[in-house]
């Protein structure tokens, strides 16, 4: 059987599930989760094979109707991760059924002539009589070459799918070794894990109004690894908000963050968090190219 090897988008609106079902063909976490909408930022790829097929997934910001500059960025990340695949996935949460981003997305691939797979995730969550209304609903947009309905959380439907995605990739070399699972920096992958951490402990629009940044990264003579990240927010309440009383909140933060970290890497981790002001960060362009964005989209 001859070696294939391909690139494979997959976009939708927020909280559609792409970063679970990444995170599921690659065994590992690459992208990471909540349950807040916006969450991923950048376009994270994650790397896994089968059946003699290398399958690079870009794991995009989800899309919507941007309004602020961070926003428009993130969209733009989005669509660019789009026309750069061998096969586009387009994610829908079947439980919220269609609404405005999902018909905006459909109608976009439509104007751009792509054709894509529709993957109606959270299956179990949903009646299948309605389910099958949805997928009838969007197939007659006619820009789907397959409907696929899944579950990226327990695993339903999604051996099928990849099935499909490894046939459907060109023949031709891997561009990875066999051993590896993404080609993000591990600093940028660190950063994102501390900042699903602050996504899970604090609420409203803090974890919106911030960003992570790994400033050290050193490695200790007994293999352990000592990093220092620094968490950008925009005010001094924001700032004490994530400190919490006497520190507990950003101890429970760097706590959760290290065992993950350290699951990724398979190394000790010392973990150092520290909470700077930065009121305008969301108009820095260096801010920007370390998130992997483009300020001028």
């Amino acid at each position: 059987m001859p070696k294939r090897c391909g690139f494979v988008a997959l976009i939708g609106s927020p909280n559609a599930g792409k970063s679970t079902l990444l995170n599921r063909y690659v065994g590992s976490k690459i992208s990471i989760v909540s349950q807040k909408v916006q969450t991923t930022r950048s376009k994270i790829t994650g790397i896994t094979i089968h059946n003699k097929t290398q399958l690079i997934f870009i794991d995009t910001p989800g899309i919507f109707a941007p309004k602020k500059r961070l926003d428009k960025a993130m969209v733009s990340a989005a669509w660019q991760g789009a026309d750069n695949a061998d096969c586009i996935l387009f994610l829908v949460d079947a439980s919220s059924g269609i609404n405005d981003d999902v018909i905006a997305i459909v109608e976009n691939l439509k104007k751009c002539d792509k054709q894509a797979i529709l993957v109606l995730n959270k299956v179990d969550k949903i009646d299948p009589k309605i389910l099958l209304g949805l997928a009838q609903n969007l197939s007659a947009y006619g820009v789907f070459s397959d409907v696929f309905m899944i579950s990226a959380k327990t695993g339903s439907g999604t051996d099928d799918l990849l099935n499909l995605l490894a046939e459907k990739m060109p023949k031709g070399t891997w561009l990875y070794p066999d051993d590896h699972l993404s080609d993000m920096p591990l600093r940028f992958l660190t950063s994102e894990i501390t900042r699903e951490k602050i996504l899970e402990s604090v609420h409203d629009e803090i974890p919106y109004k911030l960003t992570v940044e790994t400033e050290k990264w050193e490695e200790m003579k007994n293999g352990s690894v000592k990093i220092h990240q620094i968490i950008f927010v925009q005010t001094n309440s924001h700032k004490a908000i994530l400190l919490g009383e006497g520190g507990k909140k950003i101890k429970h933060i760097g706590i959760k963050s290290r065992q993950d970290i350290s699951n990724l890497i398979s190394k000790d981790v010392h973990l150092k968090l520290f909470v700077k002001v930065r009121k305008k960060w969301q108009d820095n362009p260096e801010r920007y190219r370390n998130l992997g964005l483009e300020f001028h989209s």
